[in-house]
């Protein structure tokens, strides 16, 4: 995947930003986008919706918000030092600094693949009648070979777009259904808590901001090796990467809001209790009719598989960055990380007696490791020694670690609710 943004030459490369010349600077903001719309998120906003109706979609408002913020300045970290954040992090902290905080990553990114391989599981179920542990054994061994073999680079445009068209499906059915849209417009801008919506919450908050997805992006943005001595280069760097995070973050602030919104106008409005992830494809119908079923399981799959790669990538890129290397996968680094992810997310899911409160709890343990990830990187951008006159400004600091200090609360609200 990281090689679709190495195809300048970026030691001669003159820039000319006129016409098509944008949409080289196009792409790692996409690629994250896919993780808006992965099992653990349908799972998340199908329970917040289906539970507490319109009420919790000031999750999605507030953590895509963050989302654009932390992915944004990270993003400055692969362009001005060159450097992922895992890198980064083994070259200017301490050694029991640094391998703590990868290895909570490292943890984080083992919750994310249990997500996005059990999704996929369940889809084989749906369309085929695999179990669950056979479904989740067959899709962890598939995408360890693509990702081997960098093969998964022939399916991937395929996966995006499909994946799209189902996350489109669902903002077209917005206009099918009768949405209460004064509440919805309420829910969005006023924060509540309604009696045991913790869990919830943060569940939207951990699919959304995403630990691995941080590290995922600085490497990306990284690996396109642009010429970093070319302060014009870096300038346009900088200014075109916060139009691909900005606009790729707004859809899929879009498609997860449509997710909450049609789950609150069907379960909500008629108390149907949610306990399985299957139940999604019932906010299909309206569009799809009969075949709702068949085409939800087909795009869960995709989106499984695609959120599982990238979710491996992004473990290859935390464990060999412990090693102060990029991620390569013919590096034996990279591909272990690959390996510990897949494999220990799988071995967790043989575990799990019930799969739909497994993917909502796999969401909230990433919320639990987020701040650590975000004070690291707050850290990271605002050194001079790192970022050079790029470095964070005052009031950048001050927003991010606001950030920081709010999801800490929040976690620590959680961990009071349920204790």
């Amino acid at each position: 995947m990281f090689e679709l943004f190495k195809n300048i030459d970026s030691k001669n490369y003159k820039p000319n930003y006129g016409g098509l010349e944008i949409f080289k600077f196009i792409g790692p903001g996409l690629l994250v986008t896919v993780g808006f719309i992965d099992p653990g998120n349908w799972a998340s906003n199908l329970a917040a919706g289906a539970e507490y109706g319109y009420s919790l979609l000031w999750m999605v408002t507030l953590s895509t918000i963050m989302l654009i913020v932390l992915q944004h300045n990270v993003a400055h970290l692969g362009i001005a030092s060159g450097l992922c954040l895992s890198e980064a992090t083994t070259l200017h902290l301490k050694p029991r600094f640094s391998k703590f905080l990868l290895t909570s990553a490292m943890l984080a990114s083992i919750s994310t693949s249990l997500a996005e391989i059990l999704g996929g599981a369940i889809a084989l179920e749906m369309l085929f009648h695999i179990p669950i542990r056979a479904g989740a054994l067959l899709v962890t061994i598939f995408v360890m070979i693509m990702l081997y073999t960098n093969s998964y680079k022939i399916m991937e445009k395929w996966i995006i777009a499909f994946v799209s068209v189902i996350g489109l499906s669902f903002l077209y059915e917005l206009s099918l259904v009768n949405i209460d849209w004064n509440s919805a417009m309420t829910g969005w801008v006023s924060p509540s808590f309604p009696k045991g919506s913790m869990l919830i919450i943060m569940s939207v908050l951990g699919a959304v901001v995403m630990p691995h997805n941080l590290f995922l992006h600085s490497e990306i943005i990284q690996s396109r090796q642009w010429n970093l001595q070319d302060e014009v280069v870096i300038k346009k760097q900088l200014r075109y990467e916060f139009l691909d995070t900005l606009v790729s973050m707004l859809i899929g602030w879009a498609i997860n809001s449509a997710m909450i919104l049609l789950a609150a106008a069907t379960f909500f409005k008629t108390k149907t209790a949610v306990n399985e992830l299957q139940q999604a494809n019932h906010l299909l119908t309206p569009l799809l009719g009969s075949n709702a079923a068949i085409v939800f399981a087909v795009a869960l799959l995709f989106s499984g598989i695609a959120s599982t790669t990238t979710s491996g990538m992004a473990a290859g890129s935390i464990f060999a960055g412990m090693y102060n290397e990029p991620y390569d996968i013919k590096d034996n680094h990279s591909r272990m990380g690959v390996a510990i992810s897949l494999l220990v997310g799988y071995a967790i899911i043989l575990l799990i007696t019930n799969p739909f409160q497994g993917l909502i709890i796999s969401q909230m343990i990433l919320s639990l490791q987020l701040p650590f990830t975000i004070f690291l990187q707050v850290y990271l951008t605002s050194s001079e020694k790192i970022m050079g006159k790029y470095k964070n400004t005052l009031f950048s600091k001050i927003l991010l670690y606001s950030m920081g200090i709010l999801v800490s609360i929040l976690n620590i609200a959680l961990l009071v609710s349920l204790f």
